[in-house]
């Protein structure tokens, strides 16, 4: 078989099936599709199944030893791929998606052929379909499946071909603030003005970021009132947290709770909180290591490693005390953008590394 091609093929179709995460539909046909394209690749073309009203795709054990983890959703709508269609030029293939992360579910199905994986072994494989919007259907599910793991595998593409040895975590605060509307040219004094407690949340919360310690506190989505001429009554905020540490999460949630309203009768209620724990280097740098010392001994592009301030579900693994290493997916560029794209060649040989990663931990964790 031309594994080149087979690489190919077998990602031009899964690009082929647009899945965005909001499209459950969408996202049911492209698990079917991994389905197929599974069994032309293991001897077991792997199961689906249903959590939380998400389709998503498994193959081996429920509780592997070893879990390659990654997603089928993606952020593209339907019908970008009459925009952005799936073309092969040299050693580039793009289309949307391709990049994040379809071509690297490919590669950890090349991977486990590679390295002679049988689907009743200590190898599984997990593919969920909302991680692009927190994987909020999908989180006892992977909880439950890494309840035995000894390493977790993230198939996320890579950093400029770096593996992700580091993620920040990522923290929502979701904050409506109570007010009281009265008439803004009769009468405002008797208001109670809500936008005028976000604007005070907002500019306090600001300088809880600390740039030495790459922590950001970003208010986003902002809304309030209903007419030009009548107090705010109600007001709404969201805010982005990214931290480099679980230190740091929880320090800034105590300073979002802690906050105290200006006016006396505001009222005011949080949602939301630490949503993804900081994936820290201790979590990785064991399984970084073997990696390095692999793709030396294998003849492949020396192996590299980066901080990235998105999450991803290696957070959720990593927090969970699992070591996990991220980055294993495509090499390429263009996550989230129209120049998405991944290299062929990097298909290739990050296949092989994974191959011989999962052989490697096998012999370790039987």
């Amino acid at each position: 078989m031309d594994t080149r091609q087979s690489l190919i093929d077998s990602t031009r179709a899964l690009v082929e099936v647009e899945s965005p995460t909001s499209d459950i539909d969408a996202c049911a046909r492209v698990v079917k599709r991994a389905q197929e394209l599974a069994g032309t690749l293991l001897v077991d073309p792997g199961r689906i199944e249903d959590h939380g009203g998400r389709p998503v795709w498994r193959w081996g054990p429920n509780q592997p030893r070893i879990l390659l983890l990654g997603h089928l959703d993606t952020v593209w709508p339907i019908g970008t791929l009459d925009r952005l269609p799936c073309q092969v030029d040299g050693d580039r293939m793009t289309g949307p998606g391709v990049f994040d992360m379809k071509a690297g579910v490919v590669q950890g199905w090349a991977a486990l052929a590679l390295a002679g994986a049988r689907a009743d072994g200590q190898i599984g494989m997990l593919l969920t379909t909302d991680e692009e919007t927190g994987s909020l259907a999908s989180r006892d599910l992977i909880a439950d499946a890494i309840a035995k793991c000894a390493a977790v595998f993230v198939l996320e593409p890579s950093a400029d071909g770096a593996l992700k040895t580091r993620r920040k975590g990522t923290s929502w605060y979701h904050l409506s603030f109570a007010g009281r509307a009265a008439h803004a040219g009769l009468d405002p004094e008797k208001g109670i003005n809500a936008s005028v407690e976000a604007a005070h949340f907002i500019t306090e919360a600001v300088t809880w970021a600390n740039t030495e310690a790459g922590t950001s506190v970003t208010p986003t989505v902002l809304a309030a009132g209903t007419t030009a001429n009548t107090v705010p009554s109600e007001a709404t905020l969201t805010v982005d947290v990214r931290a480099w540490s679980r230190a740091e999460q929880e320090r800034v949630d105590e300073q979002v709770r802690s906050w105290q309203l200006h006016h006396p009768e505001a009222e005011w209620s949080i949602d939301g909180g630490i949503d993804r724990a900081a994936l820290e280097a201790s979590a990785s740098a064991d399984l970084f290591a073997k990696a390095r010392k692999l793709a030396l001994a294998l003849g492949l592009p020396e192996v590299t490693e980066c901080a990235v301030g998105g999450a991803s579900d290696g957070n959720l693994t990593a927090a969970a005390g699992v070591p996990t290493l991220d980055g294993l997916g495509a090499v390429g560029d263009g996550a989230h953008a129209d120049h998405e794209w991944a290299s062929i060649t990097g298909m290739e040989e990050r296949s092989r590394l994974l191959a011989g990663m999962l052989q490697s931990m096998t012999s370790e964790v039987t």
